[in-house]
C-alpha cells in the first residue's frame, strides 16, 4: 500500500486539475462580468441564478460520488470519468459563453440551462478526479505530495488561462466586450482541457483497495458520512475558504475597470503575435503565480508543524492582510499588487492541505466504521467548493446590485466603495469563519499515524 507514486504519474494527476482549473478560474473571475457587460443581464439576476443553480449542483456532487464508488471497469472506479466526460466538459463550456440573439427572458433561460449543465458536467468529471487522490496511495505524506502537485498544476492552468484570456478575447474580437472573441477563446481552452484530462487518464492508476470487498450499501455509506466529524469540519472550513476566494475573484475585474481605472497596458509577443495585458490581467496572473508559491510551501511547512496548524496560520494571515487591503486608494497600484501576492501565497497554502485532509477523513471513516466510500467522502470537497462559490458568486452579484452598479458607465462613490469591500473586508470575514472551523479539526499527525498503521495491518491480513 505504500507504493511510491512515480514522477510521471504525479504530473499526470496534476494535468487533471490544470484542465478543470482553467474553466473554474475563467468562470470565477470572468463569468459574472461576461453576463453583465457582454450578455447584458442585470447583476442581481445573475446572482440569483448562481444561487439557484449552484445549490442544486452542490447537492448533485454526493450523487456523483455515490455513483463513482459503485463504478466497476477495467480502468478502476474513478479514472473512466476522465476519459468519458472530457469532451462534454469542453463543449458545454463553449456553449456557456455563446450569446444567442434572444430577448431578455430568452437570455435568462439560456443562461440558466447552459450554466446548470456546465456545473453538472463539472461535477461528473471533477468529483471522480478528486476521489482518485484517495486510491493512488495510502501513504499520508505521499498524498500531501500528490496534492501539492495537483495544486501546482491547478494554479499553473489558472495562470495560463488568466494570462491569455483577455489578450485572446481582444485578439479574436477586438475588445473585452466582444461576443465572438469570448466564443473563440473558450473554444481554444476547450481543446486544451480535453487533452489534459485524457493525459491524466493515461498516466495514473488506482492502487488502494477497500479492506472489505462486500457490496456498498448506500444507507450505511451515508450513515458513516454523517458520523464523520472531520468531514463536517472540513466542509465548513472549505466553504469559508471558497467564499474568501470567490468574492475576491468575482470582484477583481470590476475593481480595476470601475475603481482603479488604470489605462496602462503591457505588451508581449506569442507565436509571432503581439498581445496586450491590462492591469487586471497582471493582478490576476500575479495572484496565480503567488498561489503556486503557497502550494509549494505548504508541504514542507505541513510536514514540520502539521496540516491543521499550517491551514490555521495561512487563513488567519490572509484575513489580516485582506483587512489592510481596504485602505488602499486607487493610486496605490504597487501596494495593491504587492498585497495580492501576499494574500495569494496564503490562499495557495491551504488548497493542497484540504484535499489531503479529505483523504485523511476517508481513512478515518474506514478505520472507525470498517467501510470505505472514497467517492462519497471526496464529493464533500467538491460540495464545499460549490457552496462556497455559490455564496460568494451570488453575494457578489447581489452586492453589485445593492451598491447601484450599472454596466459600462462611470460608477458612483457608493458603488466604488462597495467594490472595495468585496476585495477586502468581506473576504476577510469569510477567512475568519474558515479559521474558526479548522480550530476544531480532530485529526492530529499523531492520530493519523495510528490510523495509517492500523489500516495497513488490516489490509495485510485481508490479502
Amino acid at each position: 500500500m505504500h507504493d511510491k507514486v512515480s514522477l510521471k504519474e504525479k504530473i499526470g494527476y496534476g494535468l487533471g486539475d490544470a484542465a478543470s482549473s482553467m474553466f473554474w478560474k475563467i468562470f470565477s473571475m470572468y463569468l459574472l462580468f461576461f453576463y453583465t457587460d457582454v450578455f447584458g443581464l442585470a447583476p442581481a439576476v445573475v446572482g440569483t441564478m448562481f444561487l439557484i443553480t449552484r445549490i442544486w449542483d452542490s447537492c448533485f456532487d454526493p450523487i456523483v460520488g455515490i455513483i463513482a464508488d459503485r463504478t466497476k471497469s477495467k480502468w478502476g472506479k474513478f479514472r473512466p470519468y476522465l476519459l468519458w466526460v472530457a469532451v462534454p466538459f469542453a463543449v458545454i463550456g463553449v456553449l456557456t459563453f455563446y450569446t444567442p440573439d434572444f430577448d431578455e427572458k430568452g437570455k435568462i433561460i439560456y443562461a440558466y440551462v447552459t450554466y446548470s449543465a456546465m456545473m453538472m458536467i463539472y461535477s461528473l468529471i471533477n468529483v471522480p478526479y478528486a476521489s482518485l487522490l484517495g486510491v493512488m496511495s495510502s501513504d499520508r505524506k505521499e498524498r500531501t505530495t500528490l496534492s501539492s502537485y495537483r495544486m501546482v498544476f491547478a494554479f499553473g492552468g489558472s495562470l495560463l488561462a488568466l494570462w491569455l484570456i483577455e489578450p485572446l478575447v481582444n485578439y479574436f474580437g477586438g475588445s473585452l466586450n466582444s461576443k465572438t472573441g469570448w466564443l473563440a477563446t473558450i473554444s481554444v481552452f476547450g481543446v486544451i482541457t480535453t487533452l489534459f484530462f485524457w493525459g491524466c487518464f493515461f498516466f495514473t492508476k488506482e492502487r488502494v483497495k477497500p479492506i472489505s470487498d462486500e457490496k456498498n450499501n448506500l444507507k450505511e455509506d451515508l450513515n458513516d458520512l454523517l458520523k464523520n466529524k472531520p468531514w463536517w469540519i472540513l466542509l465548513g472550513a472549505g466553504i469559508g475558504a471558497l467564499v474568501f476566494n470567490s468574492i475576491r475573484d468575482g470582484a477583481a475585474v470590476y475593481y480595476f475597470k470601475y475603481y482603479v481605472s488604470s489605462s496602462v497596458n503591457f505588451d508581449f509577443s506569442l507565436f509571432g503575435t503581439n498581445f496586450h495585458m491590462t492591469p487586471t490581467s497582471i493582478y490576476l496572473v500575479l495572484g496565480q503565480a503567488a498561489n503556486i508559491i503557497g502550494v509549494i510551501a505548504a508541504t514542507p511547512i505541513a510536514n514540520r508543524i502539521g496540516k491543521k496548524k499550517t491551514f490555521f496560520g495561512a487563513m488567519a494571515l490572509a484575513a489580516i492582510l485582506s483587512l489592510v487591503f481596504y485602505f488602499f486608494g486607487k493610486e496605490d497600484v504597487l501596494l495593491i499588487m504587492s498585497f495580492q501576492v501576499l494574500i495569494s501565497i496564503c490562499a495557495g497554502c491551504i488548497f493542497p492541505l484540504i484535499w489531503s485532509m479529505y483523504a485523511d477523513s476517508a481513512d478515518y471513516s474506514e478505520w472507525k466504521q470498517g467501510r470505505r466510500a472514497t467517492g462519497l467522502v471526496f464529493s464533500a470537497s467538491s460540495m464545499s467548493q460549490k457552496f462556497g462559490w455559490t455564496i460568494g458568486g451570488a453575494g457578489t452579484g447581489w452586492l453589485l446590485g445593492y451598491y447601484g452598479f450599472q454596466a459600462n458607465v462611470e460608477q458612483t462613490a457608493v458603488t466604488q466603495n462597495g467594490i472595495q469591500l468585496m476585495l477586502s473586508i468581506l473576504p476577510a470575514i469569510a477567512a475568519i469563519i474558515s479559521v474558526l472551523f479548522i480550530l476544531f479539526y480532530p485529526l492530529s499527525e499523531e492520530k493519523l499515524q495510528i490510523i495509517e498503521h492500523d489500516l495497513d495491518e488490516k489490509r495485510d491480513q485481508s490479502n
